[in-house]
């Protein structure tokens, strides 16, 4: 943005993620840039330290939706003194801006010592302002008309955009050609996969096996054919992700007027050419001869034609729909019912004579029917297949093969419906470029956060809640309560006024209801290391391993909290997970003890608790629910879920849903008072918490650490790492653990009051400046030890701290805790999880459960699509099973089988992946947290998903049994229930089992495809089993979807006598056409259905197995 023209300039939250150094150094350039070249410029930030505040000519405080000051910074303190609001001297002016009109925390600032307190709303501060000298100044000059002959003649635009047109499609045609480069592993991956399945197609069509002119090779054909159809238009699918991706960075350039919608559009159009001419390319250069294809050299160049027309058709609607659709959800559900339409009407699944004639509309406007007209008329009215019929003379054998399924049987035609795909293609590129002009993205729901009117009520409303409704579980009662009632449970008040405010000061703390055993943690001489990045040894570093943490020796007691400091890259995440044992890769050396006996890691994960900072958590559960399954799975007999919600206060968020983070549910700082609760139940004694603080405001940031420090004060052992703290917060730890780059330790010892022991330490170091008055600490620490000014004093600050008198009382400390104090055991539990089997089963199953169940964004959409799809397909094959008198009739309904299995059983893999890859996220968590076992993890979602299939295929099942009239016998719809029930059962299994099997959902995604593609090869349909080479028949039976098509056409027509016409004008019974032609033979049922209860089987087990041994989490 400040590259461009703009004399404007919005910020908003620039210095998330950033430490305080370094947000410094950023305000500090953009104050230059505003007075060197008068730019206007708002910035928003979290968390300012007093010196990057400092920076700012003006403030803009807004509360509630209203100006409360806006004026120049040096006047803000006066303003809020006259109100009766005094900033104390340790306060950063900042955080007390934020404070100061909540009604929770502006007690603590009330400086009228002569007059009681009384709230000051929010009204009442704009009123004040309005009649302060700031406030009226802005008045005055705002009712003065402006001067309009100071008038910049650049504020007026005259031109929509920067640039010309020419230059504005060059710029993006250069930005798109870039990425396709950058891309490039997307397109290689493209190419490689159509050449791979063209490979494949002519190895299953083989030229030796196809003997043209010849009616009965005419399936063959046109199985071929159609194959290379929708293998060509599929690869295009891949468009609709690419274009989902992009669109939020577009959306934000055309607001931004960077350039049009056509400019983004059309270089997209155009670098698409030469990829569908290469892609087609490969398709008929590797297959036409291999087939055995029409031989004519204009026969292949019209093919190519066709397949480049149809493959610039498919980018093109796939575009399109990602356009309309906005989010990958919405998209992938139009595209499905689009491709539906398109796929079923194309004439080949059903014949266009069988269409009926109130859906015929759908087969004109389906780009698949042309695509499929143009290839199968350039085959067939090659001059080899110009052969009379034997029993019509009057008609060729390829006119004939073309009327069976209503084709066109004209050579001109071949030319229309070309014409038609690049028509088809040129639609959807200008519809594409009229969706990207008119259409804004899709709102985000965002979580309503209760106003603090409604707390009281809610809290009344969650104790009268009592306990939960799950009878299994203990909650916290009195009697359980009277058990530990001598004990100590009292919190200490020891938190600065700046972070407790006095209303919470004066209100008595409710101690945590259940006993722990006070632990502590030392650790001496600890490294850290990981193999070598290929890029370090490509730059000439010998060394096989690289070294993140350098003998890092520490200790952690209970009832300390400590800071564990440093800038981006000391490795203080490094540590805390080497510390907690989450790291699942590296060499780690040195001792970890926990209080004096020597870390087990399956025992530690009993007692400890790790927050981390990416707030992982399943997002369709409510707060309390958390806790609750949480508690259930880690503590042996009592919960204390009300408890620490008090503690955390979550109450006024009891029953909201957790959400995705950044779409919808909780706001930052409620989730990360949500993760320490999750871990706070699970009643561990040593904490470690991941930036707890990371990407919060002042006052969030404070409620987090309020809660910190309440559990610290329970006499737990809790550590944060922490980014960029103000002085409150900072100050509010006990200890600090110091880290530079390199992973050293440079202080580890107290802060002491006003961290004047930290200051002492380093103001002793020679050459060190004196930090100024009211300077944040933890900023001035950070800057003064810094890698360019220990180079600049010539010192090494890990030197230092090692020959250091602190360093000597530590090693102490370590040895003494590295001692077990006589008379205590080591850390034992008689079994490995809290829970037995059987309620970790039944813990993991309530949490899928009601997760499903309030997720109407799969689910919902799940039954939809089920219930569309049923109706499409019923209407399109109305009657099919009720009337089979020719060959047509038994092809039309084998289709239908096809095209109801495939088309919904694909569209479950897919779906279904989505959410595994989501809830896999929060499993290594909780995997890790020693919950439960992976297998009732595995078991629960199998299960969940198993009610939700058997009531989709039901439903699925009784519209297509009825519509399609089939044989109305309680037998036979039995045995169809179960074969779609097994279908869509190991069809999501497949999607569960390949994200189980892979690092993420996007590689799952590819495997699916590129296996399903071998799933409709050879699902019996496109090339009879009977048909296939030899080499490849093996495969037939490897395929599920060719068994479940058997299965389903078996056991309604297969024990049928009934009389049907083939082609050829021969009158044979169903039953023996199916066991001649396709290889079906009824007798053959039984081992049809153990085969897909063995289906189920596999991939049930393969999904446990990748759950229980795979872990892609890469630490």
């Amino acid at each position: 943005m400040l590259v461009g023209p703009a004399k404007a300039l919005f910020m908003d939250e620039i210095s998330t993620g950033l430490d305080s150094s370094t947000t410094f150094q950023i305000v500090k350039f953009m104050k230059q840039m505003v007075h060197i070249m008068d730019v206007t410029m708002i910035i928003s930030l979290l968390q300012p330290a007093p010196e990057t505040y400092d920076l700012f000519d003006d403030i803009i405080l807004l509360s509630e939706g209203k100006i409360v000051y806006q004026g120049p910074r040096e006047n803000v303190l006066e303003f809020f003194e006259s109100v009766g609001f005094k900033c104390p001297e340790r306060k950063g002016v900042a955080d007390f801006l934020q404070e100061v009109t909540s009604k929770k925390d502006q007690q603590q600032y009330w400086c009228r010592k002569d007059e009681p307190y009384r709230h000051i709303s929010v009204p009442e501060f704009v009123a004040h302002f309005n009649s302060f000298h700031i406030g009226q100044k802005l008045d005055d000059e705002l009712r003065v008309p402006y001067d309009k002959s100071k008038t910049h003649p650049a504020a007026l635009v005259k031109e929509r955009y920067g640039i010309s047109n020419w230059e504005l499609f060059k710029a993006c045609f250069a930005r798109e050609w870039l990425l396709m480069k950058r891309n490039s592993f997307v397109y290689i991956f493209k190419t490689t996969q159509i050449t791979i399945m063209s490979v494949i197609a002519f190895t299953v069509f083989f030229r030796t096996k196809m003997k043209a002119g010849l009616i009965e090779n005419g399936v063959k054909f046109y199985g071929a054919l159609f194959f290379s159809l929708i293998n060509v238009m599929f690869n295009g699918m891949a468009e609709l992700a690419l274009t989902i991706f992009r669109l939020p960075v577009f959306f934000k350039q055309r607001d931004f007027m960077f350039y049009p919608a056509w400019a983004f559009a059309l270089p997209i159009w155009v670098l698409r050419i030469p990829l569908s001419l290469l892609e087609s390319g490969i398709w008929i250069i590797l297959t036409y001869y291999t087939i055995g294809f029409a031989p004519g050299a204009s026969r292949f160049f019209r093919q190519f034609l066709a397949f480049f027309g149809i493959h610039q058709m498919a980018l093109s609607l796939f575009r399109f729909i990602a356009a309309v659709g906005r989010t990958q959800v919405v998209a992938n559900t139009l595209g499905t019912f689009t491709l539906l339409v398109v796929f079923v009407l194309g004439g080949f699944v059903v014949a266009k004579n069988d269409i009926k004639s109130w859906m015929i509309w759908g087969y004109y406007i389906s780009p698949m029917s042309y695509g499929q007209n143009a290839i199968v008329i350039n085959e067939f009215l090659d001059k080899r297949w110009s052969i009379p019929m034997p029993f019509n003379q009057s008609i060729s054998v390829g006119k004939a093969l073309l009327q069976s399924r209503g084709m066109y049987t004209e050579e001109f035609w071949y030319w229309i419906c070309v014409a038609a795909l690049l028509g088809f293609s040129l639609l959807f590129n200008l519809l594409f470029i009229v969706a990207l002009t008119y259409l804004n993205p899709l709102g985000d729901s965002k979580s309503v956060i209760l106003d603090e009117g409604d707390e009281n009520k809610n809290k009344k409303q969650s104790s009268s809640a009592g306990q939960h409704n799950l009878k299994s579980i203990e909650m916290s009662s009195p009697s359980a309560a009277s058990i530990f009632e001598g004990l100590d449970m009292a919190m200490k008040d020891t938190l600065d006024n700046s972070i407790l405010s006095a209303s919470d000061q004066a209100s008595t703390k409710k101690g945590m209801v259940l006993p722990f055993q006070p632990l502590s943690l030392a650790f001496d001489h600890v490294s850290y290391f990981v193999d070598m990045p290929a890029e370090m040894k490509g730059q000439g570093i010998e060394e096989t391993r690289l070294r993140l943490l350098r003998d890092v020796s520490g200790a952690f007691r209970p009832g300390v909290l400590t800071a564990l400091v440093g800038v981006s890259g000391a490795g203080k995440t490094t540590l805390m997970d080497v510390l907690a044992g989450r790291k699942t890769g590296g060499y780690i050396e040195g001792s970890i003890s926990i209080s004096g006996y020597p870390k087990n890691q399956e025992t530690f994960a009993r007692v400890s608790g790790y927050c981390e900072q990416n707030d992982i958590h399943s997002p369709h559960v409510t707060v309390y629910e958390s806790l609750v399954y949480s508690a259930w799975l880690r503590l042996a007999k009592e919960m204390f879920v009300e408890e620490v919600m008090d503690l955390v206060e979550l109450n006024p968020l009891k029953n909201s849903l957790v959400g995705l983070p950044g779409v919808d549910g909780l706001s930052t700082e409620q989730r990360k008072r949500l993760t320490i609760a999750v871990e706070l139940v699970a009643n561990p004694s040593i904490i470690f918490m991941d930036e707890p603080t990371s990407g919060l405001d002042a006052r969030a940031a404070a409620i987090v650490m309020r809660t910190v420090r309440n559990t610290v004060d329970t006499g737990r052992t809790v550590v944060c790492t922490i980014h960029q703290p103000s002085i409150d917060i900072f100050e509010a730890f006990d200890e600090l653990f110091l880290m530079k780059r390199g992973g050293q330790v440079i202080y580890a010892g107290p802060l002491g009051c006003h961290s004047h022991k930290l200051v002492e330490y380093f103001e002793a170091v020679p050459g060190v400046p004196k930090i100024q008055g009211g300077y944040n600490p933890a900023t001035w620490m950070l800057e003064i030890s810094s890698t360019a000014v220990e180079a600049q004093l010539d010192v090494d600050f890990a030197e230092i701290y090692a020959n250091s008198e602190l360093y000597r009382k530590n090693e102490e400390l370590i040895k003494d805790l590295c001692t077990p104090v006589p008379g205590t055991r080591d850390l034992h539990f008689p079994t490995t999880y809290s829970q037995d089997f059987f309620t970790q089963c039944k813990a993991c199953f309530w949490k899928q459960y009601h997760s499903y169940w309030r997720n109407p964004q799969y689910n919902a959409i799940r039954f939809f699509m089920t219930f569309f799809v049923g109706i499409i397909f019923g209407v399109i094959f109305w009657d099919k099973g009720n009337k089979i008198h020719k060959q047509q009739d038994l092809m039309n309904l084998l289709g239908a089988m096809y095209s109801a299995v495939l088309f919904l059983g694909a569209t479950n893999t897919s779906a279904v992946q989505s959410v595994v890859a989501i809830e896999r996220t929060v499993f290594y968590r909780e995997r890790a947290a020693g919950m439960y076992s992976p297998l009732p993890y595995a078991f629960a979602q199998v299960a969940i998903e198993a009610i939700y299939v058997s009531i989709q295929t039901l439903v699925y099942s009784i519209l297509l049994y009825t519509m399609i009239g089939f044989q109305m016998e309680v037998g036979r719809f039995f045995m169809f229930y179960f074969f779609i029930l097994m279908c869509f059962m190991y069809f999501t299994l497949y999607g569960m089992m390949l994200v189980a099997l892979t690092p993420n959902h996007q590689f799952a995604a590819i495997i699916m495809s590129f296996f399903l593609s071998f799933w409709n090869l050879f699902s019996g349909f496109l090339i009879p089993r009977t048909e296939i080479p030899i080499w490849w028949r093996w495969y037939y039976w490897a395929s599920p979807v060719a068994w479940t098509i058997y299965g389903l056409v078996t056991s309604q027509v297969g024990d049928k006598s009934d009389m049907v016409v083939t082609t050829g004008e021969i009158p044979i019974a169903i039953k023996d056409f199916l066991e001649k032609s396709l290889g079906f033979d009824y007798s053959f049922l039984p081992a049809v259905v153990a085969a897909h209860i063995g289906w189920v089987l596999l991939f049930l087990f393969v999904f446990a197995y990748g759950i229980k041994f795979l872990n892609f989490q890469r630490r």
